[in-house]
């Protein structure tokens, strides 16, 4: 009698709520109607049946957990982590990201993985004090003048990004005093970002909470795109 022949599968394929529960652990807050804000986006491009029903492979996934990881831990744009995207599916590198990281089409490997986990990490005022090379003085200005602050004693990836620059702003002589204009005008900032997504903030369904999410970034980096186009106009009028 002739052995019966182990059955043949292809990919899994998976529906949305499939994918939800795949990604709920790591991204609790994930919901369908921003899967397909994603893929509105062209961040992701799944399957469609004769009758339109969306089918997800194990790379639609992987890709997906790509996307969310870059927007929660380094608050990335879309529009950067797209062009990330199609570095990838273009068998590249893309530019800027971790270093030694291999990265393969549409999966992220587990260095990454790692790396991006990392960012979202928290910091005790030691760990952030050697990470900045801040002095006990500066970090204790930075919190009083409100350009630092930490949440039950721990400090994100914010405030280490401020400690260094401000580290180095120190050897150019300036002090957190002199930085206040700085803080002001981010604050002004974020009020015009606030006003321009309001009327998206203002639903309450996930995918307008995503898409406002997505519009205060890009709104954002206008802002600062400008900021500095203004002040390096100033500069090159200096006669020096």
């Amino acid at each position: 009698m002739a052995m019966a022949q182990p059955e043949r599968r292809g990919p899994q394929v998976l529906n949305i709520g499939e994918v939800l529960a795949q990604l709920s652990g790591d991204f609790p807050g994930m919901t369908a109607s921003k899967i397909r804000f994603l893929e509105e986006k062209g961040l992701i491009n799944p399957r469609r049946t004769p009758a339109g029903y969306r089918q997800y492979s194990e790379g639609d996934v992987e890709r997906l957990r790509f996307v969310l990881a870059l927007q929660r831990d380094q608050y990335l744009p879309l529009k950067v982590i797209k062009d990330y995207l199609d570095a990838i599916d273009r068998g590249e590198r893309p530019e800027n990201l971790p270093p030694g990281v291999v990265v393969s089409p549409r999966i992220v490997s587990d260095e990454l993985a790692v790396e991006l986990q990392n960012r979202g990490r928290k910091f005790s005022e030691e760990q952030l004090r050697t990470e900045s090379g801040a002095s006990v003085p500066l970090l204790q200005s930075l919190l009083s003048f409100g350009l630092i602050s930490h949440s039950s004693g721990n400090f994100d990836e914010h405030a280490l990004q401020v400690a260094r620059a401000c580290v180095q702003l120190e050897s150019h002589g300036l002090e957190p005093r002199h930085l206040r204009p700085l803080q002001a005008a981010a604050e002004r900032e974020f009020g015009l970002v606030e006003r321009a997504v309001a009327p998206l903030a203002s639903r309450r369904d996930s995918a307008s909470q995503a898409r406002a999410a997505e519009a205060a970034r890009e709104i954002s980096d206008l802002c600062q795109v400008l900021h500095r186009a203004l002040v390096q106009d100033r500069i090159s009028r200096m006669d020096i």
